[in-house]
């Protein structure tokens, strides 16, 4: 039997890994090359891996 392949520790699971995309907004420039903008993750602000819990509030003391 073949064995589900799993996504590699510490990759987002709201992006899978794919943390920017690009967008087009439909204009073309002069030399006929379309505008893009970026779009992140909001989850992982485009790194594509999660954090960890003790990262997002810090360390406590």
């Amino acid at each position: 039997m073949t064995q589900r392949a799993s996504p590699p520790p510490g990759t987002c699971p709201n992006c899978d890994g794919f943390a920017s995309a690009a967008i087009t907004t439909g204009g073309r420039n002069e030399r006929g090359h379309l505008h893009t903008i970026t779009a992140d993750c909001p989850a992982c602000h485009g790194t594509g891996t999660r954090t960890t819990r003790s990262n997002r509030e810090g360390a406590r003391v």
